[in-house]
């Protein structure tokens, strides 16, 4: 058997090895998506949207935990974008290649796989005691744009790079600035990738419990918070205080939880992919 043949059969055989595993997959997730819903959309009405916890469950709602959630968002968004973009484009289209900046593109590279819990260590350390913010709104959400900044300084640079260099060479020979060239050309031209990696940074921070229980995320909230100092409590972690009762009705909670999350989660990819694909249509090299 020749080496054209083998490579061959090796092609088939992962092909056949991806479609089995996605095959698999896609019937877990169907799977799962069937006992949510079969056991959650009984419990879930505009009542359990808008009502506050309880220790009954059929009073019990998610009220507090959604406006938690969203003001975590919001926060999120503020703090990462402004850093993670402004990191970016500094490390890309400022700083000078040499062997600095690779050791900084590396540890950056390499706080992407950091696992959550220790930026959540981290925040505890530096916002909740030597800033003293306690286990606010703000803390939280500055321990979780922690989380995701270096996912969008890579994503921004990415998408800088992926710009064909004759826009930045035409633009600076029509005399614009390094800043214009930016500000004019680049950012337009790779805002859709860009902005596809928020979102889909933004979806992985909103599922996260781990790094917000360590800074002071509360369980138990009985009122939503109206300030970035009040505390909080969020979806995933409600949901998880739900699945730890004992009582069958908190299982039928914790899924309409699930089922609300989950629709965010997807809302925020569809809009990710729409973005994308008006990009890719707009921007044509």
């Amino acid at each position: 058997m020749n080496n054209t043949t083998k490579n061959r059969l090796n092609d088939k055989l992962f092909q056949y090895l991806g479609i089995i595993s996605t095959f698999i997959g896609l019937i877990l997730l169907a799977v799962f998506i069937f006992n949510i819903l079969q056991t959650g959309l009984q419990r879930l009405d505009w009542n359990f949207l808008i009502s506050l916890p309880s220790r009954f469950p059929e009073k019990a709602g998610i009220f507090t935990a959604l406006m938690g959630t969203f003001w975590m968002l919001i926060l999120t968004i503020i703090i990462s974008v402004t850093l993670g973009v402004s990191a970016g484009i500094y490390l890309e289209e400022y700083t000078k290649k040499g062997f600095f900046s690779r050791i900084l593109e590396i540890n950056i590279s390499n706080l992407v796989g950091v696992p959550s819990v220790i930026y959540g260590i981290l925040g505890l350390s530096l916002f909740n005691r030597t800033l003293g913010l306690g286990g606010s709104l703000l803390a939280g959400s500055m321990t979780l744009s922690l989380l995701i900044i270096p996912v969008i300084i890579v994503t921004t640079r990415e998408s800088l790079k992926a710009v064909p260099k004759t826009i930045k060479e035409a633009a600076y020979a029509l005399g614009a600035t390094r800043w214009q060239t930016i500000w004019k050309q680049l950012l337009p031209a790779s805002s859709g990738s860009i902005i596809t990696g928020v979102i889909l940074a933004l979806a992985r921070a909103i599922g996260e419990a781990a790094p917000l229980i360590v800074v002071g995320a509360l369980v138990y909230v009985p009122f939503a918070p109206s300030s970035p100092m009040d505390d909080y409590t969020l979806l995933p972690i409600q949901i998880f205080n739900w699945t730890s009762r004992p009582q069958v009705e908190f299982q039928a909670n914790a899924s309409a939880g699930i089922i609300v999350l989950l629709f965010i989660t997807f809302f925020m990819n569809g809009v990710c992919i729409y973005l994308r694909n008006k990009w890719q249509k707009k921007v044509k090299w």
